[in-house]
């Protein structure tokens, strides 16, 4: 069955599958493409719209990327966002500047004016928030085209030809923290490029098996399964598509949560595939000996994950794929395309040069966190492994900061597990989408028991978040910070000072590392 796609050309922004999965979102196929792909490429995926991403550069530099001038005359629909915004008016006879003053910069939350005349707006309110960031503006607007919003600061924050179906907006409709960004998009894809509403995640299910038995054919697949939801999830998928040519291996590291890897051992051996536990604690502690700087834990637990691997793989034999639960805001932070590095992650910036494996295999690279869980649900998965919360595949590592000792894992699974208790006492994981402790380097001073102590501080760190590209902290209640924090200072040694991170994602990661 083919479906409507539309086409996400991707400029360098940060949240390029973010629009991608606001698409998706609204029942279209959508697939993200460079912005080096060719129109006779553009042409045969025969797109019912194109959507230009933010990025990171000025479109008057002559070294930023460029659309070929062809893309405006196939007679598709374009939805310029941010620099494709401004991208679209520098290539239709516009001018885009550098803002000179804080008039014309806009960052954050912003109070936005709509025409809801125009078909981007229609049905929606007049006035509402929109989330900026850009330091370029539009001087001058291309002929043919209409301001359409407005902000306090900036007069052309978006511009519609109606007759030649381009749109622009200066500000990002795709983060959760525009209102109605994702209407803006659904009206983009119905009212504009009259979309059916054609595609499903039991689609994407169903495509995603074909071509994993495509590839693997009689192979063996290994699976780096965590027990978090992602590699749960790829291993239903995996098993699904290949059955019995699976094993997948779980590898205990040692910088796993309280009682982890009992509990993924329990899960997992109810089910009908072949798993194998790795305990692993001593060789990745003394490989990371001594190790504070973050990139460097990450990278070290890649290999040393990998190396794992091809240990278990030669005692299986003959072992072909190294399937791994990769998720999108993982590529992401790690840098693809002409995005910027945030973070590596282990399984995707920290693998090493070196992998024997024939290939290496990531079914949900191109999904977010929701999406990965309404795919679990597809597969048949129990919920309580749908809805398990976020842990890196680093572990402990990236939460604790500078180097890391048995004694410090040990002191932060006891303080992680006293947060997630106190929280699951009241009844607020519903609440809160990741929620977490980390060992901070810092020691100050305190009094306990009339004495002096010098001790490690404590962060307590929680978001809501429904994709985990962006996300708010959250307002839990005093009570229970104190209670966490009473019982830390009471039952975990060498901890005198808990704090709370009231930061919002961005400016800061969920995590700290």
């Amino acid at each position: 069955m083919s479906h409507q796609t539309v086409i996400v050309l991707d400029f360098g922004g940060q949240y390029n599958q973010l629009i991608a999965r606001r698409v998706r979102e609204c029942g279209v196929y959508c697939e993200v493409k460079p912005y080096t792909t060719s129109i006779e490429a553009i042409r045969a995926m025969n797109p019912i719209g194109i959507i230009f991403t933010g990025g990171p550069n000025s479109v008057y530099d002559p070294a930023s990327p460029q659309a070929d001038p062809e893309i405006f005359r196939l007679g598709i629909p374009i939805l310029g966002i941010c620099y494709g915004c401004q991208l679209i008016a520098h290539n239709l006879g516009g001018r885009v500047v550098a803002a000179t003053d804080d008039s014309a910069r806009e960052y954050g939350k912003t109070e936005t004016y709509f025409d809801t005349n125009c078909k981007l707006f229609k049905g929606l309110p007049e006035q509402g928030i929109t989330w900026m960031s850009h330091g370029d503006y539009m001087e001058k607007v291309p002929d043919g085209f209409a301001l359409t919003a407005r902000s306090d600061a900036c007069p052309n924050v978006a511009i519609c030809d109606e007759t030649r179906g381009f749109y622009g907006v200066q500000y990002h409709p795709e983060v959760n923290h525009t209102q109605h960004g994702t209407d803006m998009i659904r009206n983009f894809l119905y009212e504009v490029c009259g979309a059916k509403g054609d595609w499903t995640m039991g689609d994407y299910k169903e495509t995603a098996i074909r071509a994993i038995r495509e590839k693997v054919g009689g192979g063996r697949v290994l699976l780096a399964l965590s027990g978090g939801v992602d590699s749960s999830v790829a291993a239903a998928l995996v098993a699904e598509a290949v059955g019995s040519q699976l094993t997948c291996v779980f590898v205990d590291h040692g910088l796993m949560r309280l009682d982890e890897g009992d509990e993924v051992e329990a899960a997992f051996s109810k089910w009908d595939i072949h798993f194998v536990r790795v305990n692993a604690e001593d060789q990745f502690l003394i490989k990371l000996a001594g190790v504070s700087e973050p990139e460097r834990k990450r990278k070290i637990i890649g290999e040393e994950f990998i190396r794992v691997f091809e240990a278990e793989a030669k005692k299986i034999g003959a072992v072909d794929y190294l399937v791994q639960g990769t998720i999108y805001p993982d590529v992401i932070e790690s840098g693809a395309g002409d995005a910027a590095v945030i973070k590596s992650h282990h399984n995707v910036g920290g693998l090493p040069d070196y992998v024997d494996f024939k290939e290496i295999i990531e079914p949900l690279r191109m999904l977010f966190k929701d999406e990965v869980r309404q795919l679990g649900r597809e597969l048949g998965l129990p919920e309580y492994l749908v809805m398990r919360q976020p842990f890196p595949g680093p572990g402990l590592a990236i939460r604790i900061i500078g180097d890391i000792t048995k004694e410090k894992a040990d002191m932060l699974r006891l303080a992680d597990f006293i947060f997630r208790d106190e929280v699951a006492k009241a009844h607020l994981e519903g609440t809160m989408n990741q929620y977490f402790a980390v060992l901070t380097n810092m020691r100050s001073v305190g009094v306990m028991g009339d004495g002096r102590t010098y001790d490690y501080t404590l962060a307590l760190r929680s978001v809501t978040t429904s994709d985990f590209m962006t996300a708010d902290w959250t307002r839990i209640p005093y009570d229970v910070l104190d209670r966490v924090s009473v019982r830390i200072v009471n039952e975990v040694p060498h901890i005198n000072r808990i704090v709370y991170d009231i930061t919002s994602k961005p400016p800061a990661t969920i995590e700290w590392e």
